[in-house]
Formats: C-alpha cells, structure tokens, sequence
C-alpha cells in the first residue's frame, strides 16, 4: 500500500507558513534552497512519487508557475507526474496529467492507496492538509522548519486534533539552518 507523505515547506519556528507578501514570505524565497532548489535526493523523491496531490488552489498556483517556468527544477517532475486535484468546485483541469478528485476524500485516497509500494506526495494547501490530517490519512510529514519567528502567517494545525502521535524519522539541517524534519505517524 501506498504512503501518503505531506510536504511542508516554509515554516517558521513559531508553527507559521510562509503567507504570500509576507516578510516571512520574503526571507524564505531569499535562500537558495527556494530560489533554486537543487538538493538530489529531494528531487528523486519528488520524481519517484506514485501521484502528486493538491488541493484546487495550490493546484492553480503550482500549475501556473511549473507551465510558465520549465527551468524551475520541479517543472518535469510536475509536469510530467501523475498529478490529482481534490477540488468540489473545479471543473476541468488544463495540466497535463492530472484528475479531479471530487468525492469522498478518504476513499478517494484508499484508491490511489492500492496497487502497489511507494509514495504519494501531498503539496497542500492548508485546507486539503487539515482535511487529511481530521481524517487521519497522512502517514508522513515531512516539514521544512525556517530559522524564523514570523510573528504572522497561517498555522497549519489549527482545526486539526488536539492528540497526534508521532515518530521522528528523520532531521538534516542545511547551512542556511533549515531544518529538515521528517515524522510518521505513530500507529
């Protein structure tokens, strides 16, 4: 069965994502490992993904920068990936590779759960994330800890159990002192 790994990238230590206009925004797009993000084994993971998961936001605005800016060095990965959007207002999806999720979230995902090993990457946004995490669905979450108190932004727990369990996998730290934490969910 299929793991479904959330990636959380820009988030500060005081628990905050990195909202766009922000200056916490600012400061992560600053760092090399955003500009261009270049770091081999993150990049086969992303590649060897099963499926590429989005909520209809994030799907709009990652779809817009990986069909404009091919040079990004996500842009074959996503753009060639398999890729499904849980959107109930999305009609139709011009991104190559990609379906609409529609329906019940859990058994839509128990269905790209089977048939094989390997992972399914979750890029958010935030709602999809909580909706997932309510439900108990994601087995592991990796997050990109900023050595930065931003003060504001979007908290990424809110709405989400109080009680959640889980095992420290995995922790690298860059130069630039982002933390790399990887944790799964402790079952």
């Amino acid at each position: 069965m299929r793991k479904l790994m959330a990636t959380v990238f820009n988030y500060s230590l005081d628990g905050l994502l990195a909202d766009e206009g922000t200056d916490f925004w600012k400061f992560c797009f600053d760092l090399p490992e955003n500009r261009e993000p270049d770091d081999a084994a993150h990049l086969d993971f992303l590649q060897s993904a099963y499926a590429h998961l989005m909520g209809r936001t994030a799907y709009e605005s990652i779809a817009g920068a990986m069909t404009t800016s091919t040079d990004h060095p996500f842009a074959d990965i996503l753009n060639a990936g398999r890729k499904v959007v849980f959107s109930r207002t999305l009609k139709t999806a011009d991104w190559a590779n990609t379906t609409i999720a529609a329906g019940d979230t859990t058994e839509e995902i128990d269905k790209l759960r089977l048939g094989g090993d390997g992972h399914i990457v979750v890029w958010g946004g935030v709602g999809l994330w909580r909706s997932l995490m309510r439900l108990d669905l994601i087995d592991e979450l990796q997050l990109s800890m900023f050595p930065y108190v931003a003060g504001e932004g979007t908290r990424l727990f809110d709405g989400v159990p109080k009680s959640h369990q889980l095992d420290l996998v995995s922790s690298t730290a860059s130069s630039n002192g982002i933390v790399y934490l990887r944790y799964r969910r402790h079952r």
